[in-house]
């Protein structure tokens, strides 16, 4: 007895999901998650508000030299991705993009970490990244109160840090600001 062939996932089953789920397609196969719960889109909200006007703007004395997205839709080959923060540095994508997606890989990704999304972010979307170059990746998990640091090496994820409470930090590729972690856990 022989299984039947699974259909790969399309672009058209993405677009026919509801808006209160985020869908994605990893390996050919459509992957539906919740939206996120609050202590998620606050940290999130949070790290992004933090770093958007030194790395964006060149707010306050900042260096400037980035675009910084919230859940930017990233076509990566077959795959097509949504992580929860990405940024791009402005020599290699000179002007923010018109289009409902991205096909140039990020230069930083940071994937909030959620009991629902924790396996999947780990196993199958850090190897899509690996896979097309991205150099730096920060898993943050609000439950845990801990942010992780990676940068690629060789192909290979590399945990260059990894801080947690209510610490200060300067973490690659943002050392120019501190980020302070007590706010991204709503504690400040």
């Amino acid at each position: 007895m022989t299984l039947a062939a699974r259909r790969k996932a399309t672009y058209d089953d993405l677009r026919a999901l509801p808006e209160h789920v985020v869908g994605e397609i990893v390996g050919g196969e459509l992957v539906v998650s919740p939206r996120p719960a609050m202590p998620h889109a606050a940290g999130a909200s949070v790290l992004g508000a933090t770093l958007l006007p030194p790395f964006q703007f060149g707010d306050g004395g900042g260096p400037g030299g980035w675009w910084i997205f919230h859940e930017p839709e990233l076509h990566l080959n077959e795959d097509v991705v949504v992580p929860d923060l990405a940024g791009w540095r402005r020599e290699r994508m000179p002007a923010s993009p018109t289009e409902t997606f991205v096909t140039l890989a990020p230069d930083w990704v940071c994937e909030v970490l959620s009991p629902s999304t924790s396996r999947h972010d780990r196993t199958k979307k850090l190897p899509i990244y690996a896979r097309v170059g991205v150099p730096h990746l920060w898993l943050l998990d609000p439950l845990a109160q801990t942010l992780e640091v990676f940068r690629l090496d060789a192909g290979y994820w590399v945990l260059m840090a990894a801080h947690g409470g209510d610490e200060t930090i300067r973490a690659a590729p943002f050392e120019a600001v501190e980020v302070n972690l007590a706010r991204l856990w709503g504690r400040t």
